[in-house]
């Protein structure tokens, strides 16, 4: 040892300085961390600021409204909602949360009570990039249990390095519940790993508990209190988190089965486990919005869930103590458990087939790759298509060193390693949400802390290999003394490996990277326009037609028992694809039909492939008077009949909303929900090519025929009952491609898809490969939203020879759009030579939503031109017939230009 090491060694205070690092240096770490974790989440903040309201998806908008409302009422939150879902409301479940109210109260304390909506704007916009931040805490405590300091510190960096799923769920104007949930389910894990630590040391029975004796009671009462407090906040910010609690339930079924099965007694961690969930079933129950078994709402399913764990362990406990009496050997308690609980479940089965029917299909769902045809139109709820491939995208290396962390977790027993029911846990809940990641993608923001967790346990393995460090459990992961040199060749081969990817640009997407990207929704934007002029060009709820009723926007209402709210007359609702529902509520200030709950999904998309208006116009006319009801599969002799028998519920539908995304690449979605499918709507084409014709599949008469396509293509051409009343200015191209290979087939690469820049890179390079022939067919546009309202129409009548073909045309200009087109309508003349048509355009200017009625962008450039085989006339419509369904007499016209009175 050199002198100047020795004089250090002597000097107290540097001693005490290096006595303090060892102790103290995870903290500015952890905290470089943390702050570099913000700093990569608000790079993007100034991208949503100074433009109004911007988010980076659809569903943040509806957490607006939830935020806001809990603002206007704290501290209630919302949940049900009569803004969406017309014609019934709806339970919001997902939404109007903990999370809400965590940003509501946050906005208050900053706004000093009264804050602006620019305030609760800057707030919404911060608090999910602090979350994010923030997860990093109980990912490095779970990790420092796994891994001592060392390994937890390296758990926070790789997660804060991840470029996938969770770094994107928690950047600025992400306002989404995600990153909430990850944060409270890390902290749910981490406090009942930390109360099963203290079962263990304290060992608790239940001979104390009958004593009364509190005193040695204090620890494990307080951490299990703790752990279930912190299991019913996630479950408070995430209702379908009731997931969480049957993880928790497994767990316990094998650890105490471990435990009785090792000699040890399941006193210990019953004790915990039954006070956690306990506690949970108590807060969830205080917290029930409606009495149902659905997990995506707060009802009983969630505390009989939590009660039912809590009662499964103290069963246990029990049933290990009568077996203890009975002499029956340990290996068989295991046995016994298990038959128990596939007793148990066939009775719930049984006797409870709502609850078990819930549970099921949610096992079936997030776990097992059971989603529905129609869950799988949603583009979150889709299992990865390459699993691994996904992994990778997601995590790099790091996703296979976890797995390896993950086996020396169930391994360490094997190893000479103190064996700790908080590692079963980890490995348990690991391996959990490794199924819901791998069965939908959205859930890798759960992966990742596992992901990240089992790395920092890998570590503690390797230190434990290394012999540098004591015990992983100690947290002294600083000191290196002692290492050899292939050990730290071994240590900086692991980093280079775990970091390196993560960090290259070269090799994919990087945190940085993904965290200055953060932008806008397209769909907001787009739809933005539109949802304005609705908002102000429209009646106000309860004031359509005349009427002169009150929907306060964040009012409170009570659902009615049988589910049917009574909406007042004058509102009405806004026909769309789910997916809009929200934009419509929240940027329009309108009641949309359908929304993305998936709330009518079916009766909107049984409108929008309606093949015949008449058909349409029957389902549309239904919806109020079936609120809880399908109208897919009724006749449109049976959906008149139901819409005739009843009395709607305001004014009805009164408005459709039609996209480009919905017309093109939605559309395979909306034929998925209406049935039979996509395919029902692609037939063989004949289409030019260099070579002369070829046939190859694309879209239909059947598609052509739709009230969809007639509206957004047609216009509403022929159409009764639908006029333009406001469009979009920007365009959009559509486009069908086909291609040919070696062996001559012409294949349809896409069918009626918008011609974006990505499109027509992807078909420049299949140009330029060797021996591909490319085709665009079928080529369409029009403008990217379209906003029609339902009318009664006008009935224009008169006299023509008989069997003569009547036709009235209309121009129209388009004020939103600068564009003019042509309305025509046609009709035939009876025997007796009379002839009527219904037409949806008034001539003249409307009074506006002053008087209940429509302010239209869509004006006439004059009036009804009616052609009668030689002779013409004009005829002028008010407004007020094409509202009231009045008729309207065309007089007799004059002669065509060039052809005489008497026809010679």
């Amino acid at each position: 040892m050199g002198e100047r090491t020795e004089r250090a060694y002597e000097n107290p205070d540097t001693n005490a300085a290096i006595g303090g690092l060892r102790r103290w240096y995870h903290v500015p770490v952890l905290g470089a961390l943390v702050a570099f974790m913000l700093w990569v989440r608000v790079r993007a903040y100034g991208t949503f600021t100074g433009r109004g309201l911007a988010f980076s998806a659809v569903d943040p908008w509806y957490h607006w409204r939830t935020i806001v409302y809990s603002v206007e009422n704290w501290p209630s939150a919302l949940s049900y909602d009569v803004w969406t879902g017309y014609p019934s409301g709806a339970y919001v479940g997902q939404f109007g949360t903990l999370f809400d109210q965590l940003i509501a109260t946050a906005a208050l304390v900053v706004g000093l009570g009264d804050p602006s909506q620019a305030t609760i704007y800057r707030v919404a916009l911060l608090s999910v990039p602090v979350m994010g931040a923030l997860v990093a805490l109980p990912t490095y405590a779970i990790g420092a249990r796994l891994g001592g300091r060392l390994g937890g510190l390296l758990g926070v960096a790789l997660l804060a390095l991840f470029p996938g799923t969770f770094l994107r769920r928690s950047t600025v104007g992400t306002l989404d519940h995600h990153v909430a949930e990850v944060l409270f389910m890390a902290t749910a894990v981490f406090a009942m790993m930390a109360a099963l630590r203290v079962a263990h040391r304290e060992r608790p029975v239940y001979e104390q508990l009958a004593d009364r004796d509190f005193a040695g009671l204090k620890r494990p009462l307080g951490y299990g209190a703790l752990a279930g407090v912190a299991l019913a906040l996630y479950v408070w910010t995430w209702p379908p988190g009731v997931i969480l609690i049957g993880i928790f339930g497994v767990f316990f079924a094998i650890s105490l089965s471990v435990d009785y099965w090792r000699g040890m007694s399941p006193d210990h961690a019953t004790f915990v486990g039954a006070l956690a969930l306990a506690v949970t079933g108590i807060l969830t129950a205080a917290v029930i919005d409606r009495w149902s078994a659905s997990a995506t709402t707060f009802g009983y399913l969630q505390p009989l869930l939590a009660f039912g764990v809590a009662a499964g362990c103290l069963f246990m406990a029990w049933l290990a103590r009568q077996w203890d009496a009975r002499g029956f050997p340990r290996q068989g308690y295991p046995l016994a458990v298990l038959g128990l609980i596939a007793l148990l479940t066939a009775i719930t089965a049984l006797v409870l087939p709502d609850v078990f029917g819930t549970i099921a299909s949610n096992v079936r769902q997030r776990l097992l790759f059971g989603q529905t045809s129609t869950t799988l139109t949603i583009v979150e709820a889709q299992p990865p298509e390459n699993p691994l491939g996904k992994a990778f995208s997601e995590y790099r290396f790091a996703f296979y060193t976890g797995a390896l962390g993950f086996l020396s977790l169930l391994a360490r027993p094997l190893f000479d390693r103190t064996y700790r029911d908080e590692y079963l846990l980890v490995a348990v809940w690991a391996l959990f949400v490794t199924s819901m990641a791998f069965t939908q993608i959205r859930f890798n923001y759960y992966l990742a802390v596992a992901v990240a967790v089992c790395n920092a346990a890998l570590i503690g393995t390797l230190v434990d290999w290394f012999g540098s460090a004591g015990s992983a459990g100690s947290g002294d992961g600083l000191r290196l003394g002692g290492l050899q040199s292939y050990q730290i060749l071994i240590g900086v081969a692991v980093a280079l490996l775990l970091f390196v990817p993560l960090v290259v640009p070269a090799v994919g997407a990087t945190a940085v990277g993904v965290g200055a990207s953060a932008a806008p929704s397209g769909d907001a934007a787009t739809w933005a326009g539109s949802n304005d002029w609705l908002a102000n060009n429209t009646p106000e709820e309860g004031h359509y037609d005349g009427a002169d009723e009150d929907l306060a926007y964040y009012g409170t209402y009570e659902r009615p028992a049988d589910g049917d709210f009574a909406y007042p007359e004058g509102s009405y609702g806004v026909l769309s694809w789910w997916d809009y529902g929200h934009l419509i509520t929240v940027q329009g200030e309108r009641i949309p039909h359908a929304n993305p709950f998936q709330q009518n999904a079916k009766s909107a998309a049984a409108f929008l492939t309606a093949g015949s208006e008449e058909r349409a116009e029957a389902v549309a006319g239904a919806i109020p008077a079936a609120p809880n009801g399908t109208l897919d599969d009724r006749s449109t002799a049976e959906l008149e009949a139901i819409a005739d028998g009843s009395e709607d519920d305001g004014a009805g539908i009164r408005y459709v909303m039609i996209d480009d995304e919905m017309a093109g690449g939605k559309f395979s979605a909306i034929a998925t929900w209406a049935g039979p499918g996509y395919g029902s709507y692609l037939e063989p084409r004949t289409i030019q090519t260099d070579d002369g014709t070829a046939t190859v599949q694309g879209l239909g008469e059947s598609y052509d025929e739709t009230a969809l396509s007639r509206l957004y293509y047609g216009d509403a051409a022929g159409m009764e009952h639908y006029r333009l009343v406001h469009e979009s200015p920007e365009t959009t191209q559509f486009v069908s491609v086909a291609y040919r290979v070696d062996d001559g087939q012409w294949r349809p690469l896409v069918i009626n898809q918008e011609y974006t820049p990505s499109l027509q890179f992807r078909i420049a390079q299949l140009q330029q490969s060797p021996n591909v022939d490319v085709q665009v067919y079928d080529q369409r546009e029009s403008h990217a939203v379209k906003t029609y309202e339902r009318v009664e129409g006008a009935t224009l009548t008169g006299e023509a020879q008989p069997g003569e073909t009547v036709t009235a045309q209309i121009e129209l200009t388009v004020e939103s759009s600068d564009r003019t087109f042509t309305y025509t309508q046609e009709t035939t003349a009876d025997d007796e030579g009379n002839y009527e048509m219904t037409v949806p355009y008034a001539t003249t200017d409307g009074s506006g939503p002053a008087t209940g009625y429509t302010d239209s962008a869509v004006t006439s450039e004059g009036d009804y031109t009616v052609s009668t085989g030689g002779e013409t006339a004009t005829v002028a419509v008010p407004e007020e017939a094409i509202y009231a369904g009045e008729t309207v007499a065309v007089e007799s016209g004059t002669p065509d230009e060039g052809e005489s009175v008497d026809g010679e």
